[in-house]
């Protein structure tokens, strides 16, 4: 951390003058990863215990005159590369052991507050004092992350780079100070200084980078590769708007544009010397030598943003470089503004910038589309020209492309960076100059790709149409790779079997609904039949149908006496320009219609295949979710290259899902394993198994749930308005909304709770019920209007039971808005019951599972997604499981399909009581009718929410069995944080490090 040293005045007033800065190391101790030894002012510093862990500045007071640079590791000059063992530098003089105190640290955040001030300098409130405070972190943060890539650039080792479209960071100030250690001297500083660490931090807005899970899991990843030391760069875009902020209304989810950026953001870091340019549009040309170059169209430039990310207890601080898009100033139409046609003027500048405005833009429209591929692209293209600079700076004047995969890793999170294959390709063919062979070799050798999703509308596909409007090189590239594929498949099944060939080209080809390329244009065509039978039959039918019409006459004129108005209906009217005697002829007749042409399919671009064809390696994200990817979602792939195919079962940080937003925990953790290197190595919280029966660590571990509850209630409370007790269990499902998740299911047991406790006296309900506050969270996407009727659902049976005095205190039920990481960092260490009760077979993985559990926090769920290896872990009488499991799935549908199904009764009363109007005067008719019926679009219960009903409520009844037992429960908790260990986002990176990307940690000296 960064920190300067003010004189005072005799008043005590710190005074502040320009500053020349001397950098200094600050060292902690730690004993980890070997390596390193820690360096010492003196030589033989080795020796020390102490590792160096931050660059301190020591501020010496000068007049008129201040020095600070910021060094980049994508703009600075080649270094020389230097062996770290035999050419060792000495460690700097100004190298010290001594951590730096609270008015240090109060006189760097008074520095900012003068002279980096985003606010007038009357006052020094909360807002002011919290960005004082970040830019005095960020200035550790940036010294930090210098040293980093000035060790990687000299080791030139090889970096592994991550592609998201989300980085779901939350609050950053708390995780920093704490992955500092600094966080005790931070609370004393601000403490100095009139403010409170917590309440400082709150002022700070969640970054707007993500939605879910997706974002959520690479934020954890950075945080690990950071504190494991290992040399990456995360890549993402920099939404100005985010998704959206959810407001809950009378009407339900209203959007409103996120404004996190709108105060500025004191983390980032604008590299204005770092752009790329990005085209689309344009045309291909061949020169003479049959080079193609992709010409004209529009060009943006890509601008770089990096953000500092920290590990926890080391100097390593890694990059996430997020990309913001920009037109240059002269595309700005000053003699159209001059006009008066302002709009026309500035719009090429907006079309530049709306690419970063949203995530996840609205799709429905072509314009939707069209910006939504833009996005992709520009990640891709600016991410992979950064890259390949920096490969090349590190090469010197011998570039050797061939080894290129042996420095570089290049991860896709699911399939939005997919573009990233055919861009590899057209910069290496098109401006490096390799050939075909070579740039498909190092292409397929470099990237990797994640699959998050079994469910086909996620796994994308773009109009190819559209493609080659907007990036017309790439589908030249990508129907190259795809004729590939092709020679691929016939190589392997042969030409012997067409059938069977048909059918894995129709399965595996990245084109879907393309005929094949000229090469292979005669594989599939079959035998002709005899051009005289085929007349002959043809003959034939003709005449079937004119005496069929005959017959169709004379049952119409049967059916004419029976029922007229019938006959009038099936009158056929003679088609424009039809001969006269032939409407004559036809009228009054039922005539056989010409079947309607068929509309030829659309042609596709199947992104996932694309993945898996273009990469070395494909994993799922929990066992259960790898083995569907490889038995169905990529079957065919799998038999060809079962190579490719890997599981990487999700995790997440111990540091900020229990460490920092969870202290009581933390504690009690620490002081009954003896250690807090659980911390880093979870395999510890292990240990806590063979106390969980001791009743000094129950009363702890229940005192520090009840902390964490009521600072739940306070929250709730103003966020909500409703009052609720923390002596009553917290029922918790908090994630996106979306059907296959189920909150529905989680809804109507609750209406199925509060139906029969209306039915029962007062005193019954008491004895027959645990009391219950029952926690929604999460977004709906805009235009997903099934999800935004659940929504409106939830908060109007929650404003129902919460009014109702006969239930009290029983049962609430609270829908909090806006659900963000700083939300689940509150409402997770005060979770008791957690909801994870997806369909089987559906859920990839989830992550907010493994934070629930993490936090002592009992499951109720299915045998879906990471839930199995979950319930693994903890053990098989601490989970509540219920419903079908994943390979039932599909003959369950089948059944409802044929009308074999039968709805548990209590399940149609729960129906009938939601329209019967108690919840309100909204019609919810149609949301309980897609739970109704055999088939069709938006109906027949596709998610199974009937079938699973009368499990789900018996399990429920056994969740009530098992809290009324506050010690079984409070054992059951205590084994849940213990068996949560395997779920670290440690091991997960351990396991790509090694397994996928081939690097190594580097950890500082």
């Amino acid at each position: 951390m960064a920190t300067w040293r003010f004189s005072t005045t005799p008043s005590g007033a710190e005074a502040v003058s320009s500053c020349n800065a001397v950098a200094r190391f600050i060292d902690f101790s730690r004993g980890r990863n070997g390596g390193f030894g820690g360096c010492g002012g003196a030589a033989g510093g080795r020796g020390n215990k102490a590792k160096q862990l931050m660059l301190m500045r020591r501020w010496q007071v000068r007049p008129m005159r201040r020095s600070f640079s910021v060094r980049n590791a994508s703009s600075e000059p080649q270094q020389k590369v230097k062996d770290p063992v035999t050419e060792q530098e000495e460690p700097p003089s100004t190298l010290s052991p001594f951590p730096p105190d609270a008015s240090s640290i109060a006189s760097s955040i008074k520095y900012h507050a003068e002279f980096t001030p985003l606010f007038s300098p009357e006052k020094f409130d909360l807002p002011k004092a919290f960005f004082a405070t970040a830019q005095s972190i960020r200035d550790a943060l940036i010294i930090n992350w210098n040293a980093t890539y000035d060790y990687y650039e000299r080791l030139n080792v090889k970096q592994a780079s991550y592609l998201s479209m989300e980085f779901l960071q939350g609050r950053a100030l708390l995780n920093a100070v704490g992955n500092l250690g600094l966080t005790g001297a931070y609370a004393e500083a601000l403490s100095k200084l009139g403010h409170n660490l917590e309440n400082i931090a709150f002022q700070e807005p969640d970054a707007a980078l993500g939605n879910g899970g997706l974002g959520r899991l690479a934020s954890c990843f950075l945080d690990s590769l950071a504190t494991l030391n290992y040399p990456a760069w995360g890549y993402g875009l920099r939404y100005k708007y985010g998704l959206f902020k959810q407001r809950i209304t009378k009407e339900g989810q209203e959007e409103v544009a996120e404004d996190w950026l709108e105060m500025s953001n004191p983390w980032e870091i604008v590299r204005n010397d770092i752009t790329y340019p990005v085209k689309f549009y344009g045309k291909v040309v061949t020169d003479s030598d049959g080079k193609k170059h992709w010409i004209g169209g529009e060009d943006v430039k890509a601008v770089a943003y990096d953000v500092p990310i920290p590990g926890y207890k080391t100097k390593t601080t890694i990059n996430l470089r997020l990309w913001s898009t920009k037109a240059p100033s002269e595309d700005f139409d000053l003699s159209a503004f001059n006009s008066g046609e302002h709009i026309q003027a500035a719009e090429a500048l907006y079309n530049a910038e709306k690419i970063c405005f949203v995530l996840y833009p609205g799709d429905e429209s072509i314009e939707g589309k069209i910006l939504r591929l833009k996005q992709q692209y520009t990640l891709c293209s600016a991410s992979l020209q950064d890259i390949i600079a920096r490969f090349e700076r590190r090469s010197g004047k011998m570039v050797k492309w061939e080894e290129f995969p042996e420095k570089v890793a290049v991860q896709m999170n699911d399939t939005h960076p997919t573009l990233c294959i055919p861009e590899l390709m057209r910069i290496l063919i098109d401006v490096k100059g390799l050939s075909w062979k070579e740039a498909w070799n190092i292409t397929q050798r470099t990237m990797a790709y994640t699959n998050h999703t079994v469910l086909p509308e996620a796994l994308e596909k773009w109009s190819l149409e559209l493609l080659q409007k907007l990036l017309p090189r790439h589908v030249e590239i990508i129907e190259m790779i795809d004729e590939e594929l092709i020679r691929t498949i016939v190589s392997e099944y042969g030409t012997a079997d067409p059938d069977l060939l048909e059918q894995k080209l129709k399965q595996m080809r990245i084109l879907e609904n393309v005929e094949l390329p000229a090469a292979f244009s005669d594989l599939l065509i079959k035998p002709e039949e005899s051009p005289v039978a085929v007349l002959s039959d043809e003959l034939e039918k003709s005449e079937e149908v004119e005496e069929g019409g005959e017959e169709v006459e004379e049952e119409g004129e049967e059916e004419e006496e029976e029922e007229e108005e019938e006959e009038e209906e099936e009158l056929v009217e003679p088609a424009d320009g039809e001969d006269e005697s032939v409407k004559e002829g036809t009228r009054g007749k039922k005539k056989i219609p010409e079947p309607e042409p068929v509309p030829e399919p659309p042609k596709m671009v199947r992104m996932a295949n694309l993945s898996v064809v273009g990469g070395h390696a494909v994993n799922g994200v929990a066992a259960i979710h790898s083995e569907i990817v490889k038995d169905e979602v990529f079957n065919d792939f799998f038999k060809l290259w079962p190579e490719k195919f890997q599981n990487k079962t999700n995790g997440v940080t111990p540091r900020r899902w229990i460490r920092f937003c969870n202290p009581d925990l933390s504690k009690i953790i620490t002081n009954w394993t003896g250690t807090e290197d659980w911390v880093l190595n979870t395999e510890k919280l292990g240990e806590l198994r063979k106390f969980a029966d001791n009743e000094d660590l129950q009363a702890q571990w229940r005192a520090a749930k009840r902390s964490n509850k009521l600072k739940a209630v306070s929250f709730l409370k103003e966020k909500t308005g409703y009052l609720v007790s923390p002596d009553a269990m917290f029922d918790i499902q908090v994630k996106r909304i979306h059907e296959y998740k189920r909150q529905l299911l989680n809804i109507l047991g609750i209406v199925y709770r509060y139906k029969i406790m209306k039915e029962m006296s007062a005193a019954e309900r008491k004895e027959k019920f645990v009391p219950r506050v029952c926690i929604f969270g999460g977004k709906a996407f805009a235009t997903y209007v099934q999800a935004k009727k659940i929504v409106k659902f939830i908060t109007d049976v929650g404003a129902a039971v919460n009014h109702d005095p006969d239930i009290g205190d029983l049962l609430k039920v609270v829908f909090v808005p806006d659900y963000n990481v700083s939300v689940a960092e509150l409402l997770i260490p005060a979770s008791e019951l957690s909801q994870h009760i997806s369909t089987a077979g559906m859920e990839a993985s989830g992550t907010s599972n493994m934070k629930f559990a993490m936090n002592g926090c009992i499951l109720i769920g299915t045998l879906d997604g990471a839930n199995v290896e979950i319930r693994e872990e903890v053990g098989e009488d601490n989970f509540f499981l219920f419903g079908a499991e994943a390979h039932e799935i599909a003959g369950l549908r089948k059944e409802r399909a044929e009308g074999k199904f039968v709805p548990d009764p209590h399940f149609e009363e729960v129906k009938e009581f939601v329209r019967s109007g108690v919840f309100g005067p909204y019609n919810y008719d149609e949301l309980m009718g897609s739970l109704e019926g055999n088939e069709g679009f938006g109906r027949a219960d596709y998610f199974l929410v009937g079938k699973d009903f009368p499990s789900y409520i018996e399990c429920q009844e056994k969740v009530d069995e098992a809290y009324r037992d506050q010690q079984r429960w409070t054992r059951m908790s205590i084994l849940n944080t213990a068996g949560s260990y395997k779920f670290s986002s440690d091991r997960t990176i351990h396991e790509y490090a090694q397994d996928i990307w081939n690097i190594k940690p580097v950890e500082l000296p």
